[in-house]
This record gives structure tokens, sequence and C-alpha cells, in this order.
């Protein structure tokens, strides 16, 4: 624990949350759920938000995002967004097909393999189907995603994160963060540079938020 938290750190102690940490990213769904359990024989209500709030039921959020989208005047080609943990992504490819969007959704992964994400994105929209209705089984070719962006690792800081946090902020007043929309930002410039998307097609850049990242101490020098 550092000795001056910053960004998320320092709002979790303002809010006063109770913080667990552990050295081993392995240990941290074990962590998660022994902690939980401990809450419940101490005589506390808890409720177990899993990595990243992607469960079928927090998917079920981006699902209907994607209602109030199709409700716009003007609905995009496109839709890109940064996807880690499949909860964002999930929603949206089972809003897209619940709501009638024709478009396409794509993922710029942030830490994880296209392949895992298929996977697992394809499981998950269909387990928040089955919450809305009639279960819709997805599959891993209803899942677009690019994991192209993230090689320098989860949390690093490459150029290609840096300016798209500049441009964004320079010219639509729009905070990314380092980490999450900042990647997924730096993907979708890089897209557009290498003719990846038609001149006459509209894309959405989904803005996740995540703007405490960057007054994190880690990055003050960085950006």
């Amino acid at each position: 624990m550092p000795d001056h938290p910053s960004a998320n750190l320092l709002l979790d102690q303002l809010f006063g949350a109770e913080i667990v940490t552990i050295a081993d990213r392995n240990l941290r769904d074990q962590t998660l759920q022994n902690t939980f359990e401990n809450a419940v024989t101490d005589g506390r209500k808890p409720y177990l938000v899993p990595y990243g709030g992607s469960s079928a039921t927090g998917a079920l959020g981006y699902a209907f995002a994607m209602e109030e989208l199709m409700k716009q005047s003007v609905v995009p080609d496109w839709i890109i967004f940064a996807t880690s943990s499949g909860g964002t992504h999930a929603g949206l490819v089972l809003g897209q097909r619940a709501f009638g969007y024709k478009g396409k959704v794509l993922g710029i992964s942030i830490d994880e393999p296209e392949d895992w994400l298929k996977t697992h994105v394809s499981k998950l929209a269909s387990d928040a189907s089955a919450k809305m209705g009639e279960r819709i089984e997805f599959k891993r070719e209803d899942v677009l995603a690019n994991d192209r962006y993230c090689q320098a690792g989860y949390g690093i800081l490459t150029d290609a994160e840096r300016e798209a946090v500049q441009l964004f902020a320079r010219n639509e007043g729009l905070l990314l963060d380092p980490v999450y929309t900042g990647r997924a930002a730096a993907g979708m410039i890089d897209l557009i540079r290498k003719g990846f998307f038609k001149k006459d097609e509209t894309i959405l850049f989904w803005h996740t938020g995540g703007q405490p990242a960057l007054f994190a101490e880690k990055y003050a020098n960085q950006i």
C-alpha cells in the first residue's frame, strides 16, 4: 500500500472501503470469495461483485444501454470500446441482438487474448440473455475482438495511449484513462489510419470512464 494513495485507491479510502490486498494475481478470485464468505460469517450481507463487475447481471446494464442508443437519431455503423473482463462486451453483444442493432460491435482488448474473449464473452452474453427472457446461445463468431494493442502489458503506458489521451482531451474535451479507454482509443485511431473502416462508415467510441486513473501517481510524469 503506497504512503500517499492517489486515483482510485484514494477514492476507495475516502469512501471508507475496507481494502484487501494480494501479492499474487492468481489468488485474486479465491481471496474475493474468502472475503465474501468471511463477511457472511460475521453476520453482514455482502453482495459479491466479480472481477470487473463482469457477471450476467452486470452485463445487462450495457445491453439496455444499447436499447437507449437505438433510440437516437443517428445510429453508428461501428461501436468501439475497451474490453477486458468481458462484462461491457457481453452486454453490448446481447443488446445488439436483442434490440436489432445492425452495425458491428468491436472490443479493443486491454489485456486478454482474442481467443479467450470470444469464448468468455459469448458465454457471458448467453447467461445474461436468460435474465431478459428466453436464453440465446451466442457463438464465438458473434464476438468481435482485437488483441493487437495490448502486447505492452496491462497498465503499461506507451506512446499510442499517450497520444490518444492527449488527442481526445484537446480536440473533444473528453478525459480518457491511461489503462482502458486510452488503449481502446489508441487502437481505434490506428485502425482508422490503416483504412480498416470504410470512408462512409460512422464510428462511435463508447467511453466507459476511468478518469481517476489520470491522476494516479504512477502516470503523473508520463502523460
